[in-house]
């Protein structure tokens, strides 16, 4: 929950397959929506979507692409929470984002709606692989400056959402290559409103999953917590020993240069055997020139094997059409980086002194603990142990602030009206009825 907010609407789902059959068959679905309509309404409408999703897209057995049956589980969600909203006027025009990760054998596939997000963090690189269906957005992709859109219009508007009407239009990414130490982030805009793509990488690209959510979550809430905040972070393994594994072409990591060298070198042999048959050297020519294209071809033969064969990701939509190049919405640096680090340890002290001015209840031998590990990893220059550390000790004072507040909105919480006293009884005593 958001420092500034008295209920919950974001709600989110993750249901891991037990087993290499259930993997399989519909793989490891992550979910995360962002409700809308007022109190309780939007709680209701996220819920659905957590629900619904999931249950239908597991009961799913017709097999297929994932990235379809996943888009008609959130069709279906959208039709079941349409009709509780026109159940009762209470629930009228209530909505919620919904964005659903689906890891499976195929690739990863998202299904989408809203402006809530799914990231990947690959190596040094966090690709958002979703569009956000907002006013901002739009107005960018019809060709007005984003500078200027991003500074005139307003942030929270969004132009899809599940619920308000009978149909919605849902994007579907992917399958894309799932590849080991992957990072998937799925996100509402209560983080996204607060922290920067290249932090988002950085933090979920350098933390195990469970901390990295807390860390994501902890500097929203410091920046200002407007929102709720919601997060879910997940971790691709090392292929298990006795699976077969048929590695695929990272999209995102551009061709070996000496494969581009040697197959250049070769076509310049080449070129020079057809030279020496236009001059007369036609012995000399034909050896040159059969060896080179036997080459050539045998070069080609291993650049397609090695970086094209295999699935091939869909393209992600564009302006009015689809391009056959892959490429991400948007793109940043996943680097811990001095300036993240000190950034993280003006933090965590400014926090420390306000936790010993308040008197939060935290232990301050764990800060100081975290504090010391950090200050010894700086010191060896290994940055990324160092910001570890620090994200740890603000998780450990952040959790004495969450304490603190709450315990203070109980004592200004206001009383509880007592009950009116019941009505009186009007009805005649026994001994006035008459017989």
């Amino acid at each position: 929950m958001g420092l500034r907010r008295q209920n919950n609407e974001d709600a989110s789902a993750v249901r891991l397959a037990g087993s290499r059959e259930s993997f399989a068959d519909h793989g490891h679905l992550l979910l995360v929506a962002d409700g809308m309509g007022g109190h309780a309404v939007g709680e209701l409408a996220s819920g659905i979507a957590a629900e619904v999703v999931p249950q239908d897209y597991l009961r799913d057995t017709t097999g297929g692409d994932p990235a379809d049956r996943l888009a008609a589980a959130v069709v279906r969600a959208n039709a079941a929470i349409y009709a509780k909203g026109e159940s009762t006027p209470d629930f009228s025009r209530m909505g919620t984002t919904c964005t659903a990760l689906a890891l499976t054998p195929q690739g990863a596939a998202i299904a989408h709606v809203g402006d809530s997000r799914c990231y990947r963090i690959r190596g040094q690189r966090c690709d958002q692989l979703t569009f956000d269906h907002s006013l901002q957005w739009e107005l960018i992709r019809q060709g007005m400056d984003p500078q200027s859109v991003m500074l005139n219009e307003p942030r929270n508007v969004i132009t899809r959402s599940l619920g308000p009407a009978p149909d919605v239009a849902v994007d579907v990414e992917g399958p894309f290559a799932i590849l080991p130490g992957d990072v998937y982030v799925l996100c509402s805009d209560g983080l996204t409103g607060h922290v920067q793509d290249h932090e988002i990488g950085a933090i979920a690209g350098s933390l195990p999953p469970e901390e990295a959510a807390k860390t994501l979550v902890n500097l929203a809430n410091l920046r200002g917590g407007s929102d709720n905040t919601t997060v879910v972070v997940a971790q691709v393994g090392e292929i298990p020993e006795g699976v077969a594994h048929n590695p695929t072409r990272d999209p995102t990591r551009p061709m070996n240069p000496w494969l581009l060298a040697a197959a250049w070198a070769l076509a310049a042999v080449l070129v020079t055997g057809l030279a020496l048959l236009l001059f007369g050297h036609y012995v000399a020519g034909t050896l040159v020139t059969g060896a080179g294209g036997a080459l050539l071809a045998a070069a080609g033969f291993r650049i397609w094997q090695k970086w094209y064969r295999g699935p091939r990701e869909r393209p992600l939509h564009t302006a009015g059409s689809e391009t056959a190049v892959w490429r991400a919405y948007r793109s940043a640096p996943a680097v811990v980086d001095r300036a993240i680090v000190a950034e993280a340890g003006q933090l965590a002290s400014q926090l420390q002194r306000t936790a010993a001015e308040e008197r939060w209840p935290i232990d301050p031998k764990r800060v100081e603990k975290h504090r010391a590990r950090a200050a010894a990893s700086a010191s060896e220059a290994d940055l990324q142990g160092a910001f570890q550390h620090l994200c740890r000790m603000i998780d450990v004072q952040m959790k004495g602030l969450v304490q603190t507040r709450r315990a203070g909105a109980d004592r200004l919480a206001p009383p509880r009206p007592k009950p009116p006293p019941p009505p009186p009884d009007l009805s005649p005593s026994p001994a006035a009825r008459p017989e």
